[in-house]
Order: C-alpha cells, then structure tokens, then sequence
C-alpha cells in the first residue's frame, strides 16, 4: 500500500493503490469532429490496459524520457496483454491532442485524454501543486496497469524523473 498524504488543516487522504477499483472519471478527448467526453469504465471494463499520468503536456521529462518510454514498449506491452494504453494529463484536450501528434504517440495508438480540472488526480490523491514552474492541481507521474477496472500493478514516481513510471519500470513490474 502506498503511504498517506497530508492534507491541508489536518486531512489525509489515501492515494489509489493495487487491488483498488478505480474511480469514474469523464475525460475529454478531441475527436475527429471536435471535443468528446470518455469514461473511464468505457476503457477500462474487460479489459486489460495501462494508464499513465504526467504533469504536464510539452513539460521536460514528459516530453522527454516518459512519452516516449511508452512509445518504445508499446509492442511489449501488446505482448503483455495491454489492449490500450491510455495517457493522462491535466491539459485541455486541445493541448493534449497536440503533444500526441508532435511525440507520435498518436502515430503509436496511444490515447490521450485530458483531466482538464485536474479532478481525476484528486480522486487518485495524486494531484500536487509547483508553484515555481507555475503547476497547480496537477498530477504527478504514475503508471498502472488496470484489469478489469482494477489496479493490479501501481507504480507512482516518487521523483522528479520518470524511473518508477516509465513504461520499462512498469514491464519489468508486471
């Protein structure tokens, strides 16, 4: 199980770990006619699929070292039994369908969609603020392997790259 978090005034709240149900979530994903809502249950129900959080579209690591560790193991996780892989941002979906075409995650299948609040990285209890770079309510970096709605691996990033969460970490975990 992964450790509290602390909460403002005294809170604590849980972050999501393996062997929890996922939360429903409504994300918005831009389609080839515009903005379109996406449940999570719609992804994820029967079937076997990673989901992966980040920070923020175009941001260094992001851009860098996380994408692009799911792109290269996209075809070892197929051999996995991933039916998708689902990659999370708080962005709009403008911006998150911009940053697939221009990481080729789109070109590799890979689903982008926008927790545009932030409130999915709430629920998670993965949301954090970084004032310096201008950050608030984002998510921090994450990667999971979810079955049937349920989380059976977890790999959340405890620094500031992508070592725990990058797609070789997480099928080396499976």
């Amino acid at each position: 199980m992964t450790p509290c978090r602390k909460r403002k005034q005294g809170q604590i709240r849980m972050t999501i770990s393996v062997g929890d149900t996922l939360p429903e979530a409504t994300f918005i994903l831009l389609g080839e006619t515009g903005p379109e809502t996406v449940t999570l249950s719609s992804k994820t129900k029967g079937r076997k699929v990673v989901i992966f959080a980040v920070p923020g579209a175009f941001s260094s690591t992001c851009q860098t070292a996380h994408m692009p560790s799911f792109i290269r193991n996209k075809d070892k996780l197929a051999a996995q039994g991933i039916e998708e892989i689902i990659c999370v941002g708080v962005n709009d979906a403008f911006v998150m369908k911009e940053w697939g075409a221009v990481t080729g995650a789109d070109a590799a299948g890979i689903t982008m969609l926008a927790d545009a609040d932030g409130s999915y990285a709430k629920a998670l209890g993965m949301d954090f603020d970084a004032e310096v770079v201008g950050f608030y309510g984002r998510s921090k970096r994450y990667a999971m392997v979810v079955e049937d709605n349920v989380v059976t691996v977890f790999q959340p990033e405890e620094t500031r790259g992508c070592e725990t969460s990058s797609g070789e970490a997480l099928l080396a975990a499976m």
